[in-house]
Order: structure tokens, then C-alpha cells, then sequence
């Protein structure tokens, strides 16, 4: 178990906290924090870069001059990737760039990202994240407390931190169950509930020990 500072929701420092999780600097692991953040982007590619064939281009049906006497090259259609209007040869198509995370993988990048921002001196586990839900008031106590580039994370998705997050431009609200290792590398600090904090490492230690 590992001993953690706790805040209030204004990020005053009122205590610590004990935690079922140990910060092991060595449990950090670049490569694997690197492969979930390649798979993370990968997935938010659209994929729809599309470009018509030759057998999708509409036309073509009549052969566009004779076959001889026009000292031209032979054409069968006018759809041809030769000819002017005509289809793109091995051009992009719709494609899915998903790429398959194992969960094993997911929680290892997990666990690291939290080690290293304790060790980072940039992990604030809050006691309870409560908020009137106006986005002042929110970016005021993060500017106070010198966290303007903050990830964070509630226990409950319908928690008003998140909503007064929303329209910040260096920081970002989510809940637990959609905690992202991208964004929480993409903000210099991690703000995160106790209870959610709590949830995090429950399943990072019940998956170590299966």
C-alpha cells in the first residue's frame, strides 16, 4: 500500500490517504504506454478516404474511338485510369485503422501512467470533486492552485467537475470508466477522485492477481 496527499475540491491540501496500490517505479513500462497511445489515435482515424475505380465510374459503356486507323493507343472505355475522367488505379477506400489493445496491455499503461505522475509530483487525488458546474469557477481553482493543464477524472459521469471542464481549453473532464491514457498524457497533471482512484487501482490489482 502506498500513502497519497490529499485535497479538498478547491485543491487545498487537508490530509493523505492510504491507497491498495503500490507506486513501483520500476512497474513503468515506455513501450507498452506507446503502443496504447499509437492504438488510441490509430482508432479516432475516420477512414473514409474514398476514390472511384474504374468499375465505379459512371460512363464507359461505348468503346471511345475505333480500334485502328487513328494512330492513337487502343481503348476499350473512356472510364480507363489512362484517360482523362477516368478511375483511380489503387487509390484510398474506406478502412477501418482499429488496432486491438489486450487488456492486460490496457492495464499495464494504465498502471504506469499513474506511477508516473505520483512520482511526477503531479498526481492530485481529491476527496471529493464537487463543483456548481460553471466553468469560472472551475478554471479559477485550477489557476490558483498552478494546474491549469489538468486531466480530471470523476467517480460518476454525470459529476459537475466534468461539465464545468468542458469548455476549457487546457483541461478536460472524464469518469473512470472512460479513463484514457492518452489524454492523461496529453495534460501535465491528473486530478482524479479518491473514489475513482480507488475504482482505477481495484481492477489494476484484481487483473495482476488472475
Amino acid at each position: 500500500m502506498s500513502s497519497v496527499d490529499l485535497y479538498n475540491s478547491k485543491l487545498e491540501k487537508v490530509g493523505s490517504e492510504k491507497v491498495n496500490f503500490e507506486f513501483n517505479l520500476e512497474r513503468v513500462s515506455v513501450p507498452v504506454v506507446h503502443q496504447v497511445v499509437k492504438a488510441t489515435l490509430a482508432g479516432r482515424r475516420q477512414g473514409t478516404a474514398c476514390t472511384k475505380t474504374k468499375g465505379l465510374v459512371s460512363g464507359g459503356g461505348a468503346k471511345p474511338f475505333k480500334q485502328k486507323g487513328t494512330g492513337r493507343a487502343r481503348q476499350g472505355s473512356n472510364r480507363s485510369p489512362l484517360l482523362r475522367g477516368g478511375g483511380t488505379v489503387f487509390g484510398p477506400t474506406p478502412r477501418d485503422y482499429t488496432q486491438k489493445v489486450n487488456k492486460k496491455v490496457m492495464n499495464r499503461a494504465i498502471e504506469s501512467v499513474l506511477i508516473d505522475k505520483f512520482n511526477e509530483g503531479k498526481l492530485f487525488v481529491v476527496d471529493k470533486l464537487e463543483s456548481d458546474g460553471k466553468t469560472k469557477t472551475m478554471f479559477e481553482n485550477l489557476k490558483k492552485a498552478g494546474l491549469d493543464s489538468s486531466l480530471i477524472v470523476a467517480k460518476e459521469k454525470d459529476n459537475k467537475a466534468i461539465l464545468a471542464s468542458r469548455n476549457l481549453k487546457r483541461a478536460r473532464g472524464l469518469a473512470v470508466e472512460g479513463f484514457s491514457v492518452y489524454e492523461a498524457l496529453k495534460y501535465q497533471n491528473l486530478i482524479i477522485e479518491k473514489d475513482a482512484l480507488n475504482a482505477l487501482t481495484e481492477r489494476l490489482v484484481q487483473k495482476a492477481g488472475e
